[in-house]
């Protein structure tokens, strides 16, 4: 039976990242760096991976995508996409914080730490349960230089874009709900405060 081919991609801070796999073997990677417009950059680079790798979108066996924390923008631009992708490929599309594809093959028990804005870290811990499994709380944020005691924050050992596919690939026969954005604190934007316009008769 051939491998598995998996595709994960992310948006969630200042960059547009993706990787392909095909069981372990890395078929091709992108990340650039960009403050804004990964709207429009995520497709056309999805379809310059597909390319490379002579894979077509009906070859994909299963989607990973990054669902946060980070750029409230960034993280909705990738869930939909997936959410769209997966519906129209049929196929599943698996959500993967960032902190858990950032601590992927990192040996436990350890953290990490990954910048945010306004000189904040959003972290995590992951540890062991004893009993060969991982423990693991949740994403938190704090300001930097204002860690908690624990572990070190530890450097990953794979780009980010292939730690979700990974992660994506080896949940993909888990029965899972869609990707949904994982948000540490409420938007910055506000409901207009401007009473609604009048609809003439």
């Amino acid at each position: 039976m051939p491998d598995a081919i998996a595709l994960g991609f992310d948006t969630s801070a200042a960059h547009c990242a993706a990787a392909l796999l095909c069981g372990d073997e890395v078929l091709a990677q992108s990340r650039e760096e960009m403050t804004k417009g990964q709207a429009e950059r995520l497709f056309p680079m999805l379809g310059e991976l597909l390319t490379e790798a002579g894979v077509t979108w009906s070859d994909l066996n299963v989607l990973g995508v990054g669902i946060g924390p980070g750029n409230f923008t960034g993280i909705r631009v990738s869930v939909a996409a997936a959410r769209g992708l997966a519906l129209s490929l049929g196929i599943p599309a698996i959500g993967i914080s960032v902190t858990e594809a950032t601590a992927y093959g990192i040996a436990r028990p350890c953290r990490v730490a990954i910048p945010a804005r306004r000189d904040q870290l959003i972290w995590q811990d992951f540890g062991c349960d004893g009993n060969g499994g991982t423990e693991e709380g949740q994403p938190q944020q704090a300001a930097a230089g204002a860690l908690p005691p624990g572990p070190a924050p530890a450097s990953p050992v794979v780009p980010l874009a292939e730690g979700i596919a990974r992660l994506a690939l080896s949940r993909r026969t888990c029965p899972a709900s869609r990707p949904a954005p994982l948000y540490l604190r409420p938007a910055d934007a506000v409901p207009p405060s401007d009473p609604p316009p009048v609809i003439l008769p």
